[in-house]
């Protein structure tokens, strides 16, 4: 989250006195980040670096955000004030919450600071600061005001949590990759967006950072629930008149994540959604909650309860009330067609005689760019967007990403993001299917099947194996698959 410059603006920023300064408290941070390049999943993007601010608290931690810390190679700790530096580790990440904790190498490092205390009893109209840091490590405040809270997306699985989106006039300094939000010397909340048009950003709310530290004190980490469902608004009469629902409130229930929380609670697709852990749930799927006033009911499951624990769901079904027990679990990404997000780790490929072959990720389809749901091949981004509607045993979706060059691959050259359905005669649901499948050729020969034209691919399996040295050197390949 660089942190651009508002020409004809002018903040109100105050640099610290001795008496108040949180300097203590504050590390900057810097991260030599590299990402993998899904188009050639073999090999790395250039390496990058990012600076933010990292805050001090309690064990020993520093708090960042995830952003900062995404596929980094390495990470330094430096004090604002003496420069001094220290490598630190990444403790603990949660990309589901925008969220890490990072560890400095030498425990003695920090032995001399100050953790700073975690507030976040905030209400629309609460004034907060942004802190960012001068060159020579002064402190400089920024006077925020909250002008919004409810649940939005948060940037990698776009996942619903609380957000306290604020209004402040930020300048442009080096490193405001994570900024910490302040309220009383207490922290609030870690900036995770700015909106340099509007002047306004959107923080990691405090409830959330709350979750995710609790999550981490048993060294089991489990992260954030999902109740598995899709819903929509009930304010339509004859609907209302359709599901039998006198009540006021309720929420439709349009799908039902097979396996999830929902489902296995008995939760069907057409019930309506009356109470929540005793919340009533209006006909928008807001509740009144007693801190933040009317917002998203996924704010009791997914942050106000934790995965393992138990929430009373009260539905209508054909308009007789009933009273379930949920158990509130994690996702089984095992189960998803397209992961969110593929991030520290090297992503999937399979290399058969030139044919490029990758499972279908939201990853692979932001290498298109920012306007990646547009430019991306539209067949694909469906299967991403609409997923849950696929069906329950389609498994993840094998692409034909591109197609090298080669003696044996001639006239296939133009392929690419052709979804793979058949290899060999077998059905392909994985990269491992494709694996299995290439060790039977059919009569010396790999037979592919496509969903599109040209539909057929058959490569010479003799020639293959024969020419996969070559293909290796010639194309640099460190490996034919990584599985």
């Amino acid at each position: 989250m660089a942190v651009p410059v508002i020409a004809g603006t002018t903040p109100q920023v105050q640099k610290e006195t001795e008496a108040s300064n949180p300097r203590d408290s504050l590390l900057r941070v810097n991260s030599n980040n590299q990402a993998f390049d899904f188009f050639r999943p073999w090999r790395k993007k250039p390496p990058f670096s990012r600076r933010g601010i990292g805050v001090l608290i309690e064990g020993g931690r520093i708090l960042v955000t995830a952003e900062l810390v995404a596929n980094s190679n390495f990470i330094e700790l430096e004090k604002a004030a003496t420069a001094e530096k220290s490598a630190a580790t990444v403790e603990r990440v949660d990309y589901d919450c925008n969220l890490a904790v990072l560890k400095p190498v030498d425990p003695g490092f920090i032995k001399a600071m100050n953790p700073m205390p975690i507030d976040g009893n905030l209400k629309v109209g609460s004034e907060l600061e942004v802190l960012q840091m001068e060159p020579n490590g002064d402190i400089a405040r920024t006077a925020a005001k909250v002008t919004t809270i409810g649940v939005g997306g948060y940037p990698f699985e776009n996942l619903g949590l609380l957000v306290f989106k604020a209004a402040v006039p930020l300048q442009q300094r080096e490193g405001s990759f994570t900024l910490p939000a302040v309220r009383d010397g207490k922290l609030v909340g870690l900036l995770m967006r700015y909106d340099a048009r509007n002047q306004t950003a959107e923080i990691v709310s405090t409830p959330v950072i709350r979750h995710f530290l609790k999550e981490m004190e048993d060294g089991r980490y489990e992260g954030f629930a999902r109740l598995g469902l899709s819903f929509a608004s009930l304010r339509d009469p004859q609907l209302r008149r359709h599901v039998k629902v006198t009540e006021p409130g309720g929420i439709y229930v349009t799908e039902v994540v097979p396996g999830g929380s929902a489902a296995l609670a008995g939760i069907r697709k057409g019930d309506v959604i009356l109470e929540i852990d005793g919340k009533s749930i209006d006909q928008d799927g807001n509740y009144d909650d007693p801190e933040f006033g009317r917002i998203l009911f996924s704010h009791i499951t997914s942050t106000v309860r934790h995965p393992g624990e138990t929430v009373a769901v009260r539905i209508s079904r054909d308009g007789k009330v009933e009273d379930l027990k949920v158990a509130l679990q994690v996702p089984d990404r095992s189960r998803l067609v397209s992961e969110a997000h593929i991030t520290d780790r090297a992503p999937r490929f399979l290399v058969l005689g030139g044919l490029v072959f990758v499972e279908l990720s939201r990853s692979y389809l932001q290498e298109w760019g920012a306007d990646w749901a547009k430019a991306a091949p539209q067949r694909l981004v469906y299967y991403d967007a609409f997923q849950n509607e696929l069906p329950e045993d389609r498994g993840k979706i094998v692409v034909l990403s591109q197609v090298m060059p080669t003696p044996d691959t001639l006239g296939y050259e133009d392929l690419q993001n052709h979804v793979v359905l058949k290899a060999n005669g077998r059905t392909v649901r994985s990269l491992e299917d494709l694996a299995e499948a290439s060790k039977e050729p059919l009569g010396g020969f790999h037979k592919i099947e496509l969903e599109e034209d040209p539909k057929l691919i058959f490569l010479d399996a003799q020639s293959v194996e024969a020419n996969k040295d070559a293909l290796m050197k010639h194309y640099a390949l460190p490996a034919l698959q990584r599985l």
